[in-house]
């Protein structure tokens, strides 16, 4: 396991075209590229350790929507780093087709909070490559593209499925996703603080102070950040950043 605070790019897809959506409106999405495996090959050769695809298109629609562009991502760094995906993925049969495919870890997000004994049996037909998306405002779960939010307490949900056997939980904070408002450190840290998984972070990620503030509670379980708009749009310097978070990552023995 990587040792230092990693900030990964995310690649969000949708009708095959690299987009960002402010707050998951589907209709605010900025293209960014319509070649989303050159945007692979860019984030590769800029040092990124890991990948985060999200399926836009699929997270609505319920069932994978983007799989050729997937397919080109993944062939284009080449099985050099993992990539990890999210988006509509609903049945094993979805999760197995992805991993043939070569995307190291899959991401379950509504199912995971609407049945939750889909994401239980997913742990276990394929240990190491479940991880679990948690996507909350105000300390409550939301679903189905951010579009539902749910009575659902996010920190108690997070500690059931830690127990189902999850590699890792994404946390975002909807509220600040895409908006280019900092990270929300407190919620966070309250979520990672009881669990023993690690936990990424994820919405609102703007510049280098957020990778400061980052790295400063990586102790508390946060092994890492994803980050999208803000390197397509120049706020934040991706290799400058991922070269601070080495600096100021503590080690973990």
């Amino acid at each position: 396991m990587d040792t230092k605070t990693l900030i990964i790019p995310a690649i969000d897809l949708k009708d095959g075209q690299c987009v960002r959506l402010r707050q998951g409106v589907m209709e605010g999405a900025t293209v960014f590229s319509d070649d989303p495996s050159a945007m692979a090959k860019h984030w590769l050769a800029q040092g990124a350790r890991r990948l985060h695809l999200v399926d836009l298109n699929g997270a609505f629609a319920g069932k994978p929507k983007n799989e050729a562009a997937v397919r080109g991502i993944v062939e284009a760094v080449g099985g050099e780093i993992p990539v990890q995906l999210g988006g509509g993925i609903r049945d094993l049969e979805t999760i197995e087709r992805y991993l043939d495919l070569g995307v190291t870890y899959v991401i379950i997000g509504t199912a995971a909070v609407k049945v939750p004994g889909f994401l239980h049996e997913a742990c276990d037909a394929f240990p190491g490559h479940i991880m679990v998306g948690l996507d909350a405002k105000g300390g409550k779960v939301a679903v189905d593209g951010w579009s539902k939010l749910t009575g659902h307490d996010v920190a108690d949900l997070a500690k059931r499925f830690e127990g189902y056997g999850v590699e890792a939980i994404i946390y975002t904070d909807i509220g600040r996703d895409g908006m280019m408002t900092g990270v929300n450190i407190e919620a966070t840290v309250e979520l990672a603080r009881p669990l023993h998984v690690p936990v990424i972070a994820s919405g609102g990620i703007t510049n280098l102070d957020d990778v400061r503030n980052l790295c400063a509670v990586r102790s508390e379980g946060i092994t890492g950040a994803i980050t999208g708009r803000a390197i397509y749009e120049g706020t934040l310097d991706f290799k400058a950043a991922q070269a601070l978070a080495d600096e100021l990552s503590p080690v973990v023995i």
